[in-house]
């Protein structure tokens, strides 16, 4: 069994208000590395990365606290790119989405091939319109694949940072996903499964994913997963809700097992978790139960 590093990031930045920037600490206090341990998975604790809070940012409309966001995903991707080549996978425990641009950045100065299994409630396609948030969290993929503009997306080199045919979005709610995005997505090679199709089959479509992102040791995969994707009616954790999509927990389960067993599987990530949203600790013990089991 390989081993991990536990790295926490707990920034909000990038988010539409504060909290995220509380789950590194909260899902240590729920017990997370107890419970990897005690199913028998060897995890050691690397502490926090310096990160960053949610802040107002109504002089940028187009990209929202742009600067923080770069300077925390530029001190992801250093840490992950001064990780052993042949060193235990990561856990990387955010913290608001963006924290993955870090993640594969770092990852592609060895592996320029890195692929990226997206597990979430949006394509985080938003490009940066006028009309758009300017939200950051939702910009990511965008940022990734050259669509927006912003200097999120050559923080970590020349855009692209991830060539869009190394991309499989997966568990997406087909009612944050435009017009625009899907015809992006048609037109450029991108795997995508909606919430229906993974609660459907978790793992066949995790199957799909990772034979479309062809995973080996030139080409290693960074699996994402934000808790939006998960039904807010079961799971109420998540920064942005998504209600109604009926995807549970245990399916996402049984999804990220498949991905992250995978011998390619470089980097876990996890995002978008709210502390504020559970006062009393029962979802956050539930998340982090639901992890244990996915790496066991």
């Amino acid at each position: 069994m390989s081993d991990w590093v536990l790295i926490g990031v707990p920034t909000s930045a990038g988010a539409h208000h504060a909290g995220q920037d509380l789950a590194p600490a909260a899902l240590r206090a729920a017990g997370l590395l107890d419970r990897l341990q005690a199913r028998g998975v060897p995890v050691s604790d690397a502490g926090d990365l310096p990160g960053s809070v949610f802040a107002v940012d109504a002089g940028h409309p187009r990209y929202r606290n742009v600067g923080a966001v770069v300077s925390v995903a530029r001190r992801v991707a250093d840490f992950v790119a001064s990780q052993p080549e042949q060193g235990p996978r990561l856990l990387v425990v955010g913290g608001d989405c963006t924290i993955t641009l870090g993640v594969v950045a770092g990852m592609r100065r060895r592996h320029p091939g890195v692929g990226l299994a997206y597990v979430d409630g949006d394509a985080d396609l938003s490009a940066g319109r006028p009309d758009d948030s300017g939200i950051l969290d939702s910009t990511g993929i965008a940022h990734l694949v050259g669509l927006a503009t912003s200097e999120l997306a050559t923080f970590g080199g020349p855009a692209p940072l991830l060539a869009p045919s190394r991309l499989a979005l997966v568990g997406c709610d087909p009612r944050e996903v435009g017009e625009p995005e899907r015809e992006y997505i048609a037109g450029h090679a991108i795997s995508y499964a909606e919430a229906a199709e993974l609660s459907a089959d978790p793992e066949g479509v995790a199957r799909r994913a990772l034979a479309h992102l062809r995973p080996g040791p030139a080409a290693p995969v960074i699996v994402h997963f934000d808790v939006d994707m998960i039904d807010s009616g079961y799971l109420p954790l998540g920064n942005y809700p998504h209600y109604g999509t009926g995807v549970r927990l245990a399916d996402a389960v049984r999804c990220l097992r498949i991905l992250t067993a995978h011998a390619a599987c470089t980097a876990l990530v996890l995002t978008e978790v709210n502390p504020t949203h559970d006062p009393g600790g029962e979802l956050l013990a539930e998340y982090a139960d639901a992890i244990a089991n996915v790496l066991s």
